[in-house]
């Protein structure tokens, strides 16, 4: 299964979802829904968009935004 890396990548910056949610919405509007699905890995899809901004506000490269695991969720 394929899962995005955000909370971690948010760890490591020492950054808060609050933080990332207000960036986000500043390059484009998003719901709260919406983007909690996204942090917290309930999502099934993801605009390239939506990896181009994040990548941007994080400082990443796309690699660093996922990872595969072997979860079957």
């Amino acid at each position: 299964m394929v899962k995005l890396n955000v909370k971690k990548l948010l760890e490591q910056k020492k950054k808060t979802k609050y933080w990332l949610f207000n960036r986000l919405n500043n390059l484009g509007n998003i719901s709260y829904t919406n983007f909690n699905n996204l942090v917290e890995n309930k999502t099934t899809s993801i605009k390239y968009s939506n990896i181009e901004k994040l990548c941007k506000i994080l400082e990443c490269e796309p690699n660093d935004l996922f990872e595969i695991t072997d979860e079957n969720d």
